[in-house]
């Protein structure tokens, strides 16, 4: 069972879709259940962890520098299949512990971006593992964490604003350099974005055309703001990759994308989500 300082996180994050107060408000947490090594039972705990792009998130077995691995770690060692919750979905992952030389540039990317690793690093002998969570997801990235199609909108867009918000954040207290945890969160997001609109432009909206013909103006719009955004992430892209990067040139790309990105979700939210709940008007 969860101690009590972990069970109120627990229940912080689930009431509020991922978002925690006190010390760990505005941390990067997601809530990870693995089976006990001894008892077969399932644990949940609040773990911090590192976007990496792709179908895996990274996380780190610091027990902030006990001389033990934590039991969640020590749990998915014995029973690699866990479950993540992000806030959002809810999903099936295959868990992998690092080595060698991967393990320590995860490390070091980690290190880059919050110095308390190396900290917890200092206070132990052991070699603090990580650990990548593989989604075993098909066809998307999960169950979403909603009563309605309505509200599954709300809750993936508000998902974006508030991973934004993060790296804005991080933009603003960071060095003259960008460092590679930092590019990992831009990059990470901006597959995010691109995999979601696309899932739009293929799926959600041919339905919602199918059953709300008179939905053809704001579908058209939407659509071409998808391609104004996947333009300003490409600029993104190239300011992150750029061979002498340039912080300044990366908050501003990021300021852009997020004036764009804000104004079509608000958009979007107010032509769409009042469509989900009435009738069709689909001639029958």
């Amino acid at each position: 069972m969860p101690n009590d300082f972990n069970q109120r996180i627990i229940d912080e994050f689930r009431a509020n879709r991922g978002r925690v107060s006190g010390y760990f408000e505005g941390a990067r947490l997601l809530l990870l259940t693995t089976t006990g090594a001894r008892t077969g039972t399932p644990h949940t705990t609040p773990v911090g962890y590192l976007p990496d792009g792709g179908d895996r998130v990274l996380v780190i077995a610091s027990a902030g520098g006990s001389a033990r691995h934590p039991d969640w770690f020590r749990n998915l060692v014995a029973h690699p299949q866990v479950t993540v919750e992000s806030g959002v979905f809810t999903y099936e992952a295959r868990a992998v512990v690092l080595t060698g030389e991967e393990r320590d540039e995860v490390f070091a990317r980690a290190v880059e971006a919050d110095a308390g690793w190396a900290a917890y690093q200092e206070k132990t002998d052991r070699v603090i593992p990580v650990v990548a969570l593989h989604s075993l997801a098909q066809g998307g990235p999960g169950n979403i964490d909603a009563a309605s199609f309505g509200e599954a909108v709300k809750v993936v867009h508000d998902a974006f604003r508030r991973e934004l918000s993060l790296i804005r954040g991080e933009l603003r207290t960071g060095t003259t350099t960008l460092g590679a945890q930092l590019r990992a969160n831009c990059l990470t997001f901006c597959q995010g974005l691109h995999n979601h609109h696309t899932g739009e432009d293929t799926a959600l909206f041919p339905l919602i055309a199918e059953r709300h013909p008179g939905s053809a103006p704001a579908l058209a719009r939407l659509r071409e703001e998808h391609e104004r955004i996947a333009a300003l992430m490409e600029e993104l892209r190239g300011a992150l990759t750029a061979k002498d990067t340039n912080p300044a040139a990366v908050r501003t790309e990021v300021d852009r994308l997020t004036t764009a990105l804000e104004a079509h979700l608000t958009y979007e939210e107010e032509e769409l989500i009042p469509l989900f709940d009435a009738p069709s008007d689909a001639a029958p």
